[in-house]
Formats: C-alpha cells, sequence, structure tokens
C-alpha cells in the first residue's frame, strides 16, 4: 500500500519535531521546513497528498503560501496556528486553505483532521447519471472535474468543486448545513457553519456571470442553500 506523503512546515523546532513524529509514527512520510519559500519548493518537488501549514512565518506568510499554491496546485491544505482571530480563520479559508486548527491542539484531533483530508482526495463522488451538466453560461464536466463560466475555465479548489458538486447534482432542492458539511468535510465538521458560509461566499464570487446573469447559489436563510439552474 502506498504511503501518502506530507509536508509540514512551522518555524517552531519544536512543533515541526512533534508533527514530524507522530506522523510518521502513523506511517505517512514527511517532508519538512521552515519557511514560506520552503513551504512552495516542497510542494513543487514531492507534489504531496496534504500540506501542514503555519501562517506566521519567515519570507512568505501561510497566507501567502495558500493564495500562490492555489494558482496551480490543489493539494489539501490544513493551516496550523496559534493565531485565534477568527478573521484569520476566514481568510486562510478564502485564499484556499481546507481546514484550520488552531495551537495548541491534541495531536489526536491533528490526527483525525489529517485522515478526513486524505481520505477526501481518495473518494470520488458517484458518477452522475450526465457526464456534462449545463446551466446558462455554465458548464460542468464531471468526468473531468472541469467548470467552464461563458467558455472560460473555472479554477475551483477541491473542496469548492465538492460543494459545488453537490449543491449541482441537487439542483432545485434545498441542501441543509448539516448535510453539505457531513457529505464534503465529514460527520465530525457538521457544526462548522463558519467554513460553509466562507465557501460559499467563494463559489457565488467565481461564479458570478455578471448583471443581467443567472444567480447560481441562493440561500435559504437559517436552513442551507439551493442550486438554481438558469434553464429551469
Amino acid at each position: 500500500m502506498r504511503k501518502e506523503n506530507i509536508v509540514v512546515v512551522d518555524d517552531e523546532r519544536s512543533i515541526l519535531k512533534l508533527l514530524q513524529q507522530n506522523l510518521k509514527l502513523e506511517g505517512y512520510t514527511v517532508y519538512t521546513g521552515m519557511d514560506g519559500q520552503q513551504a512552495l519548493d516542497l510542494v513543487e518537488q514531492h507534489s504531496p497528498d496534504l500540506l501542514l501549514l503555519d501562517i506566521k512565518m519567515p519570507y512568505l506568510n501561510g497566507i501567502e503560501v495558500c493564495r500562490r499554491l492555489r494558482e496551480w496546485s490543489k493539494v489539501p491544505i490544513i493551516v496550523v496556528s496559534a493565531l485565534s482571530d477568527a478573521s484569520y480563520t476566514v481568510e486562510a479559508l478564502d485564499v484556499g486553505a481546507d481546514d484550520y486548527l488552531r495551537k495548541p491542539f491534541h495531536v489526536k484531533e491533528l490526527l483525525a483532521r489529517v485522515r478526513t483530508q486524505l481520505r477526501r482526495a481518495e473518494e470520488r463522488p458517484a458518477q452522475p447519471q450526465q457526464s456534462i451538466y449545463r446551466s446558462g453560461p455554465l458548464t460542468i464536466n464531471f468526468s473531468r472535474r472541469q467548470v467552464t463560466l461563458h467558455d472560460g475555465e473555472v479554477r475551483l479548489t477541491p473542496t469548492e468543486y465538492s460543494i459545488l458538486e453537490q449543491l449541482v447534482q441537487n439542483a432545485g432542492k434545498v441542501l441543509t448545513h448539516q448535510m453539505l458539511l457531513h457529505r464534503v468535510w465529514g460527520p465530525e465538521y457538521s457544526d462548522e457553519n463558519e467554513y460553509l458560509r466562507v465557501y460559499i461566499g467563494r463559489l457565488r464570487r467565481k461564479l458570478d456571470p455578471g448583471p443581467d446573469g443567472p444567480k447560481f447559489i441562493t440561500t435559504e436563510q437559517g436552513v442551507g442553500y439551493r442550486f438554481i439552474d438558469a434553464v429551469m
């Protein structure tokens, strides 16, 4: 069985050692770095299955690393940071991180989140009845996991795509917050409504067809979200 590769980048040697030791005990291959530039280099060199990333680091902070990686990589990213202000969580998720864990953390929780991200990366959703879905200017090729708007490709992170896929496959139906969180992140995330709000906001910005075009994702206040087919 192939061992997953994980890149861990943190400028605190004690944290780096703790993460490295515990991940290796779980059977993962671990590559480590201590600054933002090393994070980019390690991802490019090793094409890891997961990246664990601090925010406050030399040269490039974790937010900028996420932003740059999302220009060319879909590697799942868990930000592990001592910054407790909610604005940092939102910003990290907003630029492409898939999860945010605050220090100090329980090792068991960290490992559970690592397993969740790796499992999501490996799982392929059930093949929809139609391989290509069209809604006005929006086209989704499920077999290629490719999204286009007005014939231009829309670059989505794996998490963004998973949310959109769930919404589109249930077009016209309300998916509750808990339902989306459970299907996309897993049952342990069923109360993380802030995660979902951030990602829905990102999807709306990327799928905005302009002032005269259809608005694809609507909010059912206090309940969840619904995908509105432009031709329904």
